[in-house]
């Protein structure tokens, strides 16, 4: 089995974004709030959407599963406040639970958070805490994502070990789910979105935990660095260095228990490094398809974004560490996911055989 630990709905149908563009203009014009009543998708839109977009590409790359969750970009945590932010992440986050109950062997739920910046942050932690519980336990989702910077390109939040997520933190424990670590958009014009701000989020993000005591508080607390980690794998000397210049736990004591790091990384020799310089243990299988990156690699005749192709051509691993990266750690770190996967009917059995072997 192969799962995609990091789908996002890019190709959501169009009357969302439009929703959410009026939603934005009448809360800055006048403060009014715009009904989620008022948008209106129907079943057929959502299976066009999905079945001309990545369920195509899984279908064609071998893809069993993906977890899936609104597109990260759009989530645009600094617009309006922090009930606009949660308006936002109910009508965003129910718009996945349709698609999973659509296609319930191919699509499982990761919900965006009501995420906001500055004063209102702390309330938004706590809507955020609620509406986790809400997704988990009432609509089948088995993680969430979590933006470091709320602000969306100005980094004006506290760390995530600052003890205003503490609240979020004690529902993720309680609930046994993890939360990838993702940023949203980048208002900053220093800072382009997909290959600056995102790549630096996940670096930051695995500084910050690296320098915290955070896993004494929670030591069961998990969290994914999506896109390789960012700067991560090719810097793990300056890491290791750091933290023992300053008498801090090892890098691997610090965090390896509780982080872990996705495969969207796009050409061979970076997704190489990844697997040399990490444990397989902390490896998930990821592509973020139809995301940040989308064109064909005219070095290789795929598309950039299928990883799966990038993992099966690096030789070092054995059947074991493939088998743990394609599917077998993602089932472990989202601990809900084999009971979900079971109540609908789907065998998640790992399987070392590739797309090209399988014939998809």
């Amino acid at each position: 089995m192969r799962i995609d630990c990091h789908g996002h709905f890019t190709t959501a149908p169009a009357a969302l974004g439009k929703w959410r563009e009026r939603q934005i203009q009448a809360f800055e014009e006048s403060g009014a709030r715009l009904s989620p009543a008022e948008l209106r998708i129907s079943d057929d839109e959502i299976r066009t959407a999905i079945e001309q977009g990545q369920l195509k590409l899984q279908l064609e790359r071998g893809t069993d599963l993906a977890l899936f969750s609104p597109g990260a970009g759009k989530m645009a945590h600094h617009y309006g406040d922090e009930q606009t932010s949660l308006a936002w992440s109910h009508v965003s986050n129910d718009l996945i639970a349709r698609v999973c109950g659509l296609f319930p062997d191919r699509f499982v739920g990761v919900c965006q958070l009501p995420q906001s910046p500055g004063e209102p942050l702390a309330a938004s932690v706590r809507h955020s805490a609620a509406e986790l519980q809400r997704c988990v336990e009432e609509l089948g989702f088995v993680g969430c994502l979590l933006n470091p910077d709320p602000s969306d390109g100005n980094w004006q939040a506290p760390p995530l070990t600052d003890k205003v997520y503490y609240p979020l933190y004690e529902k993720m424990v309680e609930l046994d789910v993890p939360a990838m670590v993702h940023v949203a958009m980048s208002r900053n014009p220093a800072l382009q979105g997909t290959c600056a701000h995102y790549l630096n989020g996940d670096t930051a993000a695995f500084m910050q935990l690296c320098t915290s005591e955070l896993f004494k508080d929670f030591p069961t607390l998990k969290f994914i660095l999506p896109h390789g980690g960012g700067a991560v794998p090719y810097h793990w000397g300056r890491y290791r260095g750091f933290l023992q210049d300053r008498g801090l736990p090892p890098v691997e004591e610090a965090v390896l228990r509780n982080v872990y790091f996705d495969t969207c990384v796009y050409h061979r020799r970076g997704m190489q490094l990844l697997v040399d310089v990490l444990p397989a243990q902390n490896i998930l299988f990821a592509s973020e398809m139809i995301g940040a990156v989308r064109g064909v690699d005219p070095e290789t005749g795929h598309r950039f974004d299928d990883t799966g192709h990038l993992l099966d051509s690096v030789d070092s691993l054995d059947a074991a560490d493939r088998d743990a990266i394609f599917s077998g750690n993602a089932l472990r770190v989202f601990s809900r996911l084999p009971q979900i996967l079971a109540q609908r009917g789907v065998a998640a059995t790992p399987s070392t055989t590739t797309a090209k072997e399988s014939g998809k």
